[in-house]
């Protein structure tokens, strides 16, 4: 049987000492990566793989991409940080480029995706009390359910994942997917969504969403929800607060937004990150219209790494290799190869169960049952996949995510769909403990 990865002895080492002190946070697939470049990247072993996972989008140009290292590498010359108490060269031109391509008219910076949101829901709430009229301390920001929009500790208040709650309440109250007398409002229901509204639209300030479930395990929306969510936040006066972290910046097609290959309609509320700097700095944003930024009072929000040097000459040049690299382009030609690809294999073989997916990313959904028998799991297949060269996750134990960098070729992309088709057809007759790694890593199996 030919595997490309047989041994990662180095890497064996790193993870048992990262196993003994770091919180036990993440639970990764056992590569350890040492080098990367575009869509390859190479191990502590020496063992080279082909990145479908990109780091959930934030590499969407590929790792370390030569022109955003190189106005990164120049604006630490210069100066990294001198906090938001002033401000500094790159930080006008950051803020106009931003509104000016992505079609708003204020932009608030902060870090992570997850922080991105927190400001949303807060913005939402200063919305609705300063223009909506909403009574003191009553407003409430409406989620789906099974959403992703981070870990904080406001964000997972509106989770319905109880893992993720587990031992970390009490919760802030009027965030999330409850409504009604214990209803719960599931992403992609637009009856559901009126009906929310009518029983206590008064004191809804916002409806977030990500426009396409991706922890979920890739949920587009139906044709037309996000037009029927566009038309019931304007009757209802509640805003549209798009998340799209993980699948803005052309991951879910040849335009910017994924509301935008997805509809034709427009959100109140941007809430972007990740990819907009290359994956090479932590960067993320929420764009807004002056009516609706301008209720934040000044000095109510802010962070210190927010909006720096760094952050903008990174976000800057990758926004212009967007456009260098014909990068639209390529996702509308190879996305729908991967895509097509994916369900060829998902039709032929039992282990497939459905594909899903748009743009350049894609979920297959896994026979639990079938690899219960066989004593492995969602785990085994991922493991398969490692040894085969590609590097991937799994979500929820049931489905495994295709989400290359959007530079990745055809031929690429053939690889990792080369590597999928023989591990549905080698995989029922093998042992378990006969994949690479299966033994060494045997503590990371769910």
């Amino acid at each position: 049987m030919s595997f490309k990865v047989t041994s990662a002895p180095i890497s064996a080492q790193m993870m048992e000492v990262e196993q003994k002190y770091s919180a036990h946070n993440y639970t990764p697939t056992p590569i350890v990566f040492e080098n990367g470049l575009g869509c390859e990247i190479t191990d502590v072993d020496g063992n080279k793989f082909l990145d479908f996972s990109a780091a959930y989008s934030a590499c969407n140009t590929g790792h370390n991409h030569p022109a955003i290292i190189k106005a990164v590498k120049e604006q630490y010359d210069k100066i990294a940080l001198p906090s938001r108490g002033f401000t500094h060269s790159r930080y006008a031109e950051f803020c106009k480029t931003l509104c000016e391509s992505f079609g708003f008219e204020k932009v608030l910076t902060v870090n992570g995706g997850a922080e991105a949101v927190e400001f949303a829901i807060k913005l939402s709430r200063s919305w609705g009390y300063v223009k909506k009229g909403i009574a003191p301390n009553k407003a409430k920001v409406m989620m789906a359910a099974k959403n992703y929009h981070g870990r904080t500790l406001g964000v997972t208040s509106g989770s319905s994942n109880e893992t993720a709650r587990k031992n970390y309440g009490p919760f802030i109250p009027n965030v999330g997917p409850s409504y009604g007398d214990g209803k719960t409002l599931q992403f992609n229901d637009a009856e559901a969504l009126e009906e929310c509204f009518k029983l206590e639209g008064e004191n809804i300030a916002a409806f977030i969403i990500e426009t396409v479930q991706g922890e979920a395990g890739i949920y587009p929306p139906s044709p037309g929800y996000l037009e029927k969510v566009r038309e019931l936040c304007d009757k209802y006066n509640v805003l549209w607060c798009a998340d799209e972290v993980q699948m803005g910046s052309y991951r879910c097609g040849p335009k910017r937004w994924a509301y935008e290959n997805l509809s034709t309609v427009k959100p109140d509320v941007l809430i972007t990150a990740k990819s907009i700097s290359g994956g090479i700095y932590p960067v993320s944003v929420v764009l807004s219209s002056a009516e609706i930024m301008n209720t934040i009072e000044p000095n109510t929000h802010g962070s210190t790494f927010s909006g720096s040097p760094i952050a903008c000459a990174a976000t800057i040049a990758a926004l212009k290799v967007y456009v260098d690299d014909k990068i639209p382009e390529n996702v509308a030609e190879v996305g729908p190869y991967m895509l097509e690809g994916l369900k060829a294999i998902g039709e032929k073989y039992d282990l497939i169960t459905a594909v899903r997916g748009c743009g350049l990313i894609a979920a297959f959904d896994l026979n639990t049952e079938w690899l219960k028998k066989s004593g492995m799991n969602a785990w085994h297949v991922v493991m398969f996949l490692r040894a085969k060269g590609i590097a991937c996750k799994m979500v929820h134990g049931t489905t495994v995510r295709y989400c290359p960098p959007l530079i990745v070729t055809k031929e690429q992309i053939q690889v990792g769909l080369d590597a999928l088709e023989d591990c549905c057809s080698l995989l029922p007759n093998m042992k378990a403990e006969n994949i690479p790694g299966v033994k060494e890593f045997h503590y990371l199996a769910h």
